[in-house]
């Protein structure tokens, strides 16, 4: 059967006009010049020093695109845009329609009476859906669902303004384009991509209670090796250095966060393994 939730702590903006793909193109981490309408990307707006300010959802529709970000993002995203917008004959305003965010999972949710598309991120997290009314879920059931395939969030699982693509997982899930044009700290992230620099990671941890909340250090041996980010329950993700971790794992050292014991796995789906001993 079908699930739902409401996403409430997501909000829309719309960008349009006859410069909009051009302008969206030229700024964001992902592709947005080969979408058709009613596909979607994922990527991100980034600092010139490569690091991400806001992460968001690019759904091409018939009349431009629409961002599907954080809700206490959006207003500062709105700016940011408009900042950049200099002469392009672009408009970047938050939605006014009475369109609500949700996202379907464990099958195909069928008519919404709005806009379903895949998660582009990864096929098991089904579908993220932009309609008036669509049936009832808990967040909650979401958030386990998302914690299940280990998929970070920004403002969850990594601070805005201090985690490069790489680190958030981008690369790993089509956040990022290698092959397209120059965009706001691009040469940054390609360097990262050519050198293998990424250090930390956003990976999984679990716990056989209640995992602490986010920002909470995680230790190994009564060093830091990184932070917890989101969690339900005793399912988790955390920035780690996947480094010092293995360090840790050859010395036998458990990772503790907040006093309790925890374990770190790699996703099944990234394409990184620890590093080499």
């Amino acid at each position: 059967m079908v699930k739902f939730a409401r996403l409430e702590d997501r909000a829309l903006i719309r960008v349009a006009g006859e410069d909009a793909e051009k302008f969206l193109q030229a700024l964001v981490t992902c592709d947005v010049d080969h979408l058709a309408p009613g596909e979607a990307n994922f990527g991100a707006l980034l600092t010139p020093q490569g690091k991400i300010l806001f992460d968001f959802f690019v759904i091409r529709t018939e009349q431009g695109f629409v961002l599907d970000v954080a809700a206490d993002m959006r207003d500062d995203l709105v700016k940011r845009l408009n900042f950049y917008k200099l002469r392009a004959k672009v408009d970047v305003a938050p939605d006014d329609e009475a369109m609500n965010v949700f996202a379907a999972w464990d099958g195909e949710p069928g008519p919404t009476g709005g806009i379903a598309v895949p998660d582009p991120r990864l096929a098991e997290l089904g579908w993220r859906i932009y309609a008036g009314v669509a049936p009832e879920g808990e967040l909650s059931d979401y958030e386990a669902h998302r914690m299940a395939h280990g998929i970070p969030e920004g403002g969850k699982d990594y601070v805005f303004g201090d985690a490069f693509p790489h680190e958030a997982l981008m690369d790993q899930f089509g956040g990022v384009d290698f092959a397209k044009g120059c965009y706001v700290g691009q040469e940054v992230v390609s360097r990262m991509q050519h050198r293998g620099t990424a250090r930390k990671r956003v990976i999984m941890v679990k716990s056989d209670g209640a995992l602490p909340p986010a920002s909470v250090p995680i230790e190994a041996g009564g060093k830091p090796v990184g932070t917890m980010g989101s969690s339900h329950g005793g399912q988790g993700l955390a920035m780690l250095r996947l480094d010092r971790v293995r360090e840790a794992i050859d010395a036998g050292e458990p990772l503790v966060a907040g006093g309790a014991p925890i374990t770190a796995k790699l996703q099944t789906w990234v394409t990184f393994g620890w590093p080499e001993g």
